[in-house]
């Protein structure tokens, strides 16, 4: 009844001031739904972390098999709008991704219509600004360019491999899409100038928007083939908080992100699940994602063990933990 305009601070908020005709025609929808068509999936949007939301009919829940990780997209705008990426807390953005329930499936995004409709920025054009429209062009040198695409790349990666079971895509975002969405209205004359995504943009071989169009159909390519958003929570092996490095592994895929500006670091020793020889599977800095190609996919890391702080023996490797940019590794089965 109070339609989100309060704290969450009290569990008894989520019965106490909530309208039960509303749950009880939320929850015979879902029923319906789930009788008439049982491949049918049904996402709620629901800001509050409602118990019971995602939960079977049948248990006493409502029924929707995923909700909308609605923090996640609200904290990457907040992030960018608030804070210089040198100052950017790796445990609270580690803890942002990871802040869910271990049973309730997740949809998590970086932005959505909240970021593309007129009134906001994108992504993309909140990274890059206005030299999206000059200098999007594969031969422009451009400073901002380069740290706002590294960036995207980065915050999509990251979301996808931490913040749920499930990835949604806002049309145009997969690709950086410089403008707005803007519907017919009485505000612009009726307009549909704006009512559409330029899909052009990412087909063009002389545009980077292409580059980031192929960064995400490599990046779905990877976590379909290993099964990342079914494999539940990733393992935290590392936050290094000075140099911006945080490292955690999906069974025996590690991925690796610096967020750090400027800080390369070469013969940089992570741990890794399991001892074994790894090889690279993606780096955002690879040439065909508008990289540098500074990763060499050819070199092949072997383990050793290394005494970590709490006194225990582990698998470690070394990399060249490239700044402003993230890596994913696979130990190799022989």
């Amino acid at each position: 009844t109070h339609h989100g305009l309060t704290e969450f601070d009290d569990p008894a908020k989520y019965f106490r001031e909530t309208d039960p005709e509303a749950i009880c025609y939320l929850t015979l929808a879902n029923a319906l739904i789930h009788e008439l068509r049982p491949h049918a999936v049904t996402v709620a949007e629901d800001v509050s972390g409602m118990p019971g939301m995602c939960y079977p009919v049948r248990d006493g829940g409502v029924g929707f098999d995923y909700r909308l990780a609605m923090a996640v997209p609200d904290f990457w705008i907040k992030l960018l709008k608030e804070v210089p990426d040198e100052d950017w807390d790796i445990w609270r953005m580690w803890n942002t991704m990871t802040d869910r329930l271990p049973d309730v499936g997740t949809v998590a995004y970086c932005e959505s219509h909240d970021q593309a409709l007129v009134g906001d920025q994108t992504l993309a054009f909140r990274l890059m600004n206005k030299q999206m429209y000059t200098d999007m062009n594969r031969a422009a040198e451009n400073l901002l360019i380069d740290r706002g695409m590294a960036l995207h790349k980065m915050i999509r990666l990251f979301t996808i491999s931490l913040a749920g079971q499930a990835y949604l895509n806002f049309m145009g975002n997969e690709f950086g899409h410089p403008e707005w969405i803007d519907f017919p209205r009485e505000g612009n004359g009726w307009s549909y100038a704006h009512a559409r995504r330029m899909w052009s943009l990412a087909e063009n071989g002389f545009l980077r928007y292409s580059y980031l169009g192929e960064f995400d159909r490599a990046m779905l390519k990877l976590v379909r083939r290993y099964s990342i958003l079914s494999s539940g929570y990733a393992y935290n092996h590392k936050m290094d908080t000075e140099n911006k490095t945080v490292v955690f592994s999906h069974r025996d895929v590690v991925f690796v992100f610096n967020w750090h500006p400027d800080r390369s670091l070469p013969d940089y020793p992570i741990p890794v699940p399991e001892a074994g020889r790894y090889r690279v599977l993606m780096s955002t800095d690879d040439r065909e994602f508008g990289g540098y190609g500074r990763i060499d996919h050819s070199v092949k890391a072997f383990s050793f063990p290394q005494v970590c702080p709490d006194g225990a023996t582990r698998p470690h490797i070394l990399i060249y933990n490239l700044s402003r940019s993230a890596l994913v590794l696979k130990r190799m089965s022989r």
